[in-house]
């Protein structure tokens, strides 16, 4: 499936860098990969037969979502006296930071990134990227690395099936874009949810193979 592996590859390469604090890599990770799940709006608002305007890349990738992330983990963590939830609320940060930056630089029609407030942002203006097969690639990375390190072993069979399956749908859809247009687009909107909601789940799942990375 498509570019949220892309996030999910790029959360974990940046382990290089990042200070081993329990749960911080978890939040960058989870982060990266938190602000698409805006598409759950638009998908209720399309069923129920809502608009979609405004849904997409706007509240989940501003600036002030940044923010409110951190604070909250933040009072959390003090509140409760876990370190680890303030690192996590950190990384979260990080993560939609992250985000929001590689969408602007790379692909998609824009994203308003001060919402409330009127900002639209699109360096790619007229420029349509093509679909990639990064959801794919972060369940491999997954499975690879969690099999090299001998840890979350017992979830790695279930990684490498999802690698499989989001392949045979890669090969699936290249066929359809050529055959059907956009005939198949509610459909494809509804796996890549589900896909996204399955990769959220498999990382906080295997958050020992990300941290000990």
């Amino acid at each position: 499936m498509a570019q949220a592996g892309l996030h999910g590859l790029v959360g974990v390469a940046v382990r290089r860098w990042t200070p081993r604090r329990k749960w911080l890599l978890l939040g960058i990770v989870l982060g990266n990969l938190l602000p698409d799940a805006d598409n759950l709006a638009v998908a209720v608002a399309t069923v129920t037969g809502g608009s979609t305007e405004g849904l997409h890349r706007t509240f989940t990738h501003s600036l002030f979502f940044v923010l409110a992330l951190v604070i909250v983990f933040w009072l959390a963590g003090v509140v409760a006296k876990r370190p680890s939830t303030t690192n996590l609320g950190l990384g979260l940060g990080i993560g939609v930071l992250m985000h929001i930056l590689l969408d602007l630089l790379i692909w998609f029609n824009g994203v308003d990134i001060v919402w409330p407030l009127a900002s639209w942002v699109n360096l790619w203006e007229g420029v349509t990227p093509p679909e990639m097969l990064f959801f794919a690639a972060y369940f491999y990375w997954l499975a690879h690395t969690a099999q090299q390190q001998g840890t979350n072993l017992d979830k790695a069979r279930s990684v490498r099936v999802w690698t499989a399956v989001q392949l045979i749908l890669f090969l699936i859809f290249t066929v359809l874009v050529y055959t059907l247009n956009s005939g198949f687009m509610t459909i494809y909107g509804r796996i890549y949810l589900l896909t996204l909601i399955v990769a959220a789940v498999l990382t906080i799942q295997m958050r020992k193979t990300i941290e000990h990375w």
